[in-house]
Parts: structure tokens; sequence; C-alpha cells
């Protein structure tokens, strides 16, 4: 994908979630429950990044968890619901690109259904570099997309889509899509970007950026109409390796 279509995409997907954020927050009022698994991760203390924080539902698995939340999404309508859901809880508008934080800041960082949403090999390993830096050594990065293999509606978009890139009439990267999002009257109000990832596409990934994967697998999630599961992958920031020197009792980091 070409950058600057690319950034394009980004910039849309903004404007795309400032335009459904009410009906988005309405939808997703509760942490869905396969995401509870994650908090298996968290130790007392963490200082926790929740990567994309929407309307700030996450923090409904942390509840009983003595932690430090930090939510960011760049959202501002999103951002604006969830400190009005919890006025005492520490959100803020930021580019998951370029994060407003220090190195090694986070013990723990939760991504749920973000990285989908990045367009181009490029930006998604600067989305994952980002993550990385601001990780302490030993960190853990617990991330979710959407298996988008499992549902009926994305292949009918996906076939198009190919074809589209086939006859080069489609600027989009091949397993990309425009999924339409409507409203309660069954309107479509936006087209959001979606890719369709593998387990072998994110596990590459992951390594290009020098993680250590630790966990990936498949998260089912109930629903009425059709069978929905997501790819959670759990990665871990090594610690920086060590080089013994030559020189008597020194060591070199």
């Amino acid at each position: 994908m070409e950058r600057e279509y690319a950034k394009y995409i980004l910039n849309k997907t903004k404007e795309d979630y400032s335009l459904i954020a009410d009906d988005f927050s309405r939808t997703r009022s509760f942490a869905w429950d396969e995401l509870k698994l994650l908090v298996q991760y968290i130790t007392p203390g963490d200082k926790v990044l929740d990567l994309g924080c929407g309307n700030g539902r996450l923090l409904q698995i942390f509840e009983d968890q003595d932690i430090e939340y930090i939510g960011i999404d760049n959202s501002e309508k999103l951002i604006k619901i969830a400190k009005e859901k919890y006025p005492q809880k520490n959100f803020q508008v930021a580019d998951a690109l370029n994060l407003p934080f220090p190195d090694n800041c986070f013990d723990k960082i939760y991504s749920v259904a973000v990285l989908h949403h990045i367009p181009s090999i490029e930006f998604r390993l600067q989305f994952l570099k980002e993550a990385k830096r601001t990780l302490r050594p030993g960190g853990l990065l617990a991330l979710t997309v959407w298996n988008l293999w499992q549902r009926k509606t994305a292949w009918k978009l996906l076939i198009e889509t190919t074809i589209l890139k086939l006859l080069r009439r489609s600027q989009l990267d091949f397993r990309d899509i425009f999924y339409p999002w409507k409203n309660s009257d069954k309107k479509i109000i936006a087209q959001r970007y979606f890719h369709f990832f593998t387990q072998k596409e994110l596990k590459k990934l992951f390594k290009k950026v020098g993680f250590r994967i630790k966990e990936i697998g498949i998260l089912e999630r109930k629903n009425k109409k059709e069978k929905l599961t997501n790819i959670y992958l759990i990665a871990e920031k090594p610690w920086p390796r060590r080089e013994i020197s030559n020189e008597p009792h020194s060591i070199r980091i």
C-alpha cells in the first residue's frame, strides 16, 4: 500500500469513530466474557496501558485488580465518553503510533481490536514498536484482533476487494476491506478499514519487532447470529542481552 493512502486510511478511521462514537459505545457497554481470560496476566501494582481503549469498557475486567490504569485512544469523543463513565480513571487522547510516554514505562499493555484497523506493514510495525518501547523489560503485550475469516459478511467483502485488487482498481492491500457500520436504523454511517490477519502473519510481525511470543490462539465469543472468534497473542519484551567483555570483572549491556 502506498504510504499516503495508508495515512489517509488512518485519518479516515479516526473520523469514522468520531461519527459512530455514541452508537459504538452503546453496543460496547461491557467487556466481552472471553476478554476476562486476559486478566490472569496481571500482578498487583502493575502499571497498565489500555492501548486503543475506546469507551473504557476493558476496565471492567480489572475492577478487582490493584493496578495503575491509563487508557488512550485517538477518538476525542470516545475518550469523553470514557471519562464520563469512569471519572476517577486516567484517560487521554493520544496516537498509538507516537505514544506520549517514556521508554520502559508500563508493566502490561492491553490492545483489544485495534491492530486490524492499522493499514500497511509499515504502520503496523510502528504500532508494535511503540508498544515495545514503552513496555518495561519482561513486560507483556496482550493483543487481540478480529478473526474475520469466521465472518460470512466479511468474506463477501474480501472476495469483492480481491477482484478489484487483481484488476488494479483498488489501492488496498490484499486481505484488506472496508466493513460497513450500521446504526440502530440499519443505515450505513461509516465504512471502517479492517485487515484479515492470520496467526502466522501476527507472529511474523511480533518477531520482526523483537517480541518474544509466549502464547497465541483463538478466543470464542458468544453471538446469537454466528460464531465469532478473536485471535489473541501474548508477547514479552525481552531483557537486554548482556555481553561479557574480555576485560576482567566487566559486563557490557
